[in-house]
């Protein structure tokens, strides 16, 4: 799940509490009234956390527990179906698992999972209504909350027979974020990161959104630092340390990186129509490289 990016109020040592009027996490929601629910919304201001070897080790267990969920949806799939029908399931998946879905009443969102079909760009609230179709790109994003920390993945599906320009948009996307990772370890920086990632959008004719970032995770669903996929001078470049746990994840558009939200006030679409597409890993940093807490590959 992204994080909304508001350079203007981001230092770089503290990220401002979700009741900030400064910094919003989704679209300028945080103002909202609604009652909070679940563990998963703190307070407190922290800085990077260096997670022990006891953190990972439960880190590893919530990646895993979204890893398998995901792996299944990507199965499970198919035209007719609603996002309601996939939300459930993942709800009911996260919960048999031991965890709390991270997503479902974090500032008011009532899915377990985001789901995003086509132009949408991300957080599209799942729904009975809403069916799946043929030819449809289908981003699937959600999280669990297990034993205190927070796994957190997104992916992309082809639904029936796609376009290949869906087809081409969503590869290029996953190819971006594993460039991404391949420059993450210690003694790297957030814009080696983000060079990788921007390189090789650009390269294939894409758009990097800027509007949306990745992030710290682990007691908090958002932590430091915004890790952004475009080359800035507006965000702390943060030296990546051993055991740093992010959540990086590239958000393409196959035309302009402009976005705009709905009046549910939570669907982010393209602003110009065209598609878009994610992927979506939390990982943890080593000396030598990183370790993905959230592979599909490993469950």
């Amino acid at each position: 799940m992204q994080l909304r990016d508001k350079t203007d109020s981001i230092d770089s040592l503290k990220v401002p509490t979700p009741a900030s009027a400064e910094m919003n996490l989704f679209a300028e929601l945080l103002a909202s009234s609604k009652p909070q629910t679940g563990p998963r919304i703190s307070n407190n201001r922290r800085g990077i956390e260096i997670k022990s070897e006891r953190e990972i080790g439960i880190m590893r267990q919530s990646g895993r527990i979204v890893a398998t969920v995901l792996k299944e949806i990507m199965g499970l799939v198919k035209p007719g179906m609603t996002t309601g029908d996939l939300d459930a399931y993942a709800e009911e998946r996260i919960r048999a698992m031991g965890a709390v879905p991270s997503f479902k009443g974090y500032h008011g969102f009532t899915g377990t999972i985001c789901a995003s079909i086509n132009n949408e760009v991300v957080h599209g609230i799942p729904s009975k209504k809403r069916v799946i179709r043929d030819g449809d790109l289908l981003k699937v994003d959600t999280g669990a909350f297990y034993e205190g920390y927070h796994g957190d993945s997104c992916i992309t599906i082809g639904v029936g027979s796609i376009s290949e320009e869906a087809e081409r948009l969503s590869r290029v996307a996953q190819e971006s974020l594993m460039q991404g990772l391949a420059q993450i370890k210690a003694g790297n920086t957030l814009l080696d990161i983000a060079g990788a990632v921007q390189d090789h959008v650009e390269a294939n004719g894409y758009a990097v959104v800027e509007d949306y970032t990745g992030h710290g995770v682990g007691r908090n669903l958002h932590e430091e630092p915004s890790v952004f996929n475009y080359r800035t001078r507006d965000l702390p470049n943060v030296q990546l340390r051993a055991g740093m746990t992010l959540a990086v994840e590239p958000i393409l558009n196959a035309g302009a990186k402009h976005c705009r939200t709905l009046k549910d006030h939570w669907t982010v679409v393209t602003q110009d129509g065209s598609l878009s597409a994610q992927w979506e890993h939390t990982v943890l940093v080593t000396d030598q490289g990183c370790e993905i807490l959230t592979d599909r590959d490993a469950v």
